[in-house]
């Protein structure tokens, strides 16, 4: 009888012990983005390690594709071989890396797609999409301009200049429909668009022709913080334009825009809480991999905020 009773006690202790480990399943999951040469990219990589190291025994394979497609398809592939348990996928293009969807499906690897979506109606299976309301962000900062526009003039009118984002990237389409949406209902408000890549370079070279052909700007509004700090930087090197008299308007609340706002020189900001958006979609992820649980929707999109300096307390500040 003592032996039987020190058996089920060593059972007992082995399953409290052990029994957790079959529910913490140990799983390796790839992250795939566009590239660290954008802020915005780091800090989601930085959220998903962050909330890996939260959920336990989970090994993140992360890779840049240095926003070319055809590395990022690539890498997909790849990580199909190292026999991934999940994807968590930043699609540089809504369409282009579908064939590589097509393979994860076909090797019934689970992927959620974060930020960035791919193209509507594809024929592919996503699990999830978790990113920021790309086109209500693009209808404030469009509806903030106005707003500023009435006080400037009575009315809303003026010249607004829009450095759109990567052609065929989900936030870019999205953004910029959402801003023509508010911005198209005031025929005495003219936009001159010009993409500018998401990059800062690319905004500081776009703005700088848009300053030396167009006699007056109004405001500018930079479908992400990379392009609007880098028409200030043309704006201020250029002598025509009091960047302070400008309405400027960024999107994603990088620390420097912040910085910048704080400052009276950047006006606003969208905020599309990145942390949120990542540490959500992982989540989601895992929870199918170790419990088999179904996300309660397909599509879980976060609203955006308009960051000024009235609220810049409502910041994502952990970058």
């Amino acid at each position: 009888m003592k032996w039987l009773t020190r058996m089920v006690l060593l059972m007992v202790i082995v399953a409290v012990l052990f029994g957790g480990v079959a529910v913490a399943q140990k799983l390796t999951i790839g992250l795939s983005f566009p590239s660290l040469s954008f802020a915005w990219f780091a800090f989601l990589e930085d959220a998903v390690k962050q909330k890996a190291q939260q959920l336990g025994d989970i090994e993140v394979i992360s890779l840049e594709a240095q926003n070319e497609v055809s590395k990022q398809i690539s890498i997909i592939e790849d990580m199909i071989i190292r026999g991934v348990n999940g994807v968590l996928l930043v699609p540089i293009e809504v369409e282009a890396v579908i064939p590589a969807i097509e393979a994860l499906n076909k090797a019934n690897i689970p992927v959620v797609t974060v930020d960035r979506r791919i193209k509507e109606g594809a024929p592919v299976e996503i699990l999830c999409h978790v990113g920021a309301d790309n086109t209500e962000g693009g209808r404030k900062a469009a509806q903030f301009i106005v707003e500023k526009l009435k006080e400037k003039y009575g009315e809303p009118k003026g010249v607004v200049i829009e450095l759109t984002g990567t052609p065929g990237a989900g936030p870019a389409i999205d953004r910029s429909a959402g801003f023509h949406e508010i911005i198209d209902q005031y025929p005495q408000i003219t936009v001159k668009s010009q993409t500018a890549n998401f990059r800062r370079d690319d905004g500081m070279k776009v703005m700088e022709d848009f300053i030396m052909s167009t006699p007056q700007i109004d405001a500018v509004f930079g479908a992400n913080d990379e392009m609007i700090l880098g028409a200030i930087q043309a704006m201020d090197a250029s002598g025509k334009v009091d960047v302070k008299e400008t309405i400027t308007v960024g999107f994603d609340a990088l620390p420097e825009a912040l910085k910048l706002i704080e400052e009276g020189i950047l006006d606003a900001t969208i905020e599309q809480f990145p942390g949120k958006q990542a540490s959500t979609a992982f989540e989601i992820l895992v929870n199918f991999l170790r419990k088999g649980e179904e996300p309660a929707q397909k599509v879980m999109l976060i609203e955006p905020a308009v960051i000024t300096k009235d609220n810049l307390d409502q910041a994502e500040k952990s970058f």
